[in-house]
């Protein structure tokens, strides 16, 4: 277990509301982005399309194809529209990624503690079916600000669709996730950032008193495409924007930074209507 990586970003989930892929869908080509068709999820209620990057890293777009009823048990379903949670790389059950991060809580003491995996999956237009093992934190509230995890039983190239070429040449030059910045109250850092380092595994890259951050891994399949090592930042707020953004929501992903390779005149930050999108010029 000491060689499995929990720190692989995988991919960013954006909800829009019940009923309006396809309006997400036209926002995100008009930032510039190139968006392929996903499919159904067989747990049902829900579908999603991609934005695919270079790196092997992507946007999910996902919306509840009807209102979710109060009692859905989907960790989305009473979540508002915007960035909602946040994906790791898992495995296809062996070692147990849930099994590595509940060892390494126990020994440090730490309350994290991981549902076995689940199955789940997506069915394509072409009828094909995908599937992977889902794990996420227990716990109330703590879906959003602990990464959840992913991984492929089906090849991984099925479900993020690097080929052919043109998936992943976007009009805005996006090579990959820059970053991904989430919130929490100043009197929650030290807290969440130590429930952080035990999903993680490895201790902050750099901190101040104000955000810790990690440099995470490239996807194992897509290595050298930029030089630049997406972050994992843990911010307290520091504004009345990020102070009612975390009273309304909660604490959890506030923006998303994306690598270009040419940054817009009209300024780096843009905004879907959920949610935060800053441009960062690659190195």
């Amino acid at each position: 277990m000491a060689n499995l990586s929990t720190k692989i970003l995988d991919h960013v989930p954006h909800l829009s509301p019940p009923g309006t892929l396809a309006q997400s869908v036209d926002t995100f080509t008009k930032l510039g982005f190139t968006v392929v068709s996903g499919g159904d999820h067989m747990e049902g209620g829900t579908a999603n399309a991609l934005v695919v990057f270079a790196d092997g890293t992507y946007l999910e777009l996902i919306h509840f194809i009807a209102p979710p009823t109060p009692d859905n048990p989907h960790p989305w379903a009473q979540r508002q529209p915007g960035w909602v949670d946040l994906a790791f790389l898992g495995n296809a059950g062996t070692p147990s990624v849930a099994q590595t991060i509940n060892d390494r809580a126990q020994a440090e003491g730490s309350p994290v503690r991981f549902v076995g995996e689940m199955p789940g999956g997506r069915t394509l237009e072409d009828g094909t079916v995908l599937k992977w093992l889902i794990s996420g934190a227990v716990g109330d509230g703590v879906r959003g600000k602990l990464p959840f995890f992913c991984g492929d039983v089906t090849p991984r190239e099925l479900r993020v669709p690097t080929s052919p070429a043109s998936n992943v040449q976007h009009a805005n030059t996006a090579l990959g996730v820059a970053y991904v910045k989430l919130l929490v109250a100043p009197e929650d850092l030290d807290v969440s950032t130590k429930q952080m380092v035990t999903v993680l595994g490895a201790a902050p890259s750099s901190s101040d008193p104000k955000q810790v951050v990690w440099e995470v891994e490239e996807q194992p399949s897509h290595t050298g495409v930029h030089k630049n090592p997406a972050r994992l930042i843990l911010s307290v707020v520091q504004n009345d924007e990020e102070t009612g953004h975390v009273r309304e929501r909660g604490p959890g992903i506030y923006e998303v930074g994306f690598l270009v390779q040419e940054v817009p005149n009209d300024g780096s930050l843009v905004r879907t209507p959920y949610g935060r999108l800053v441009w960062v010029a690659v190195e």
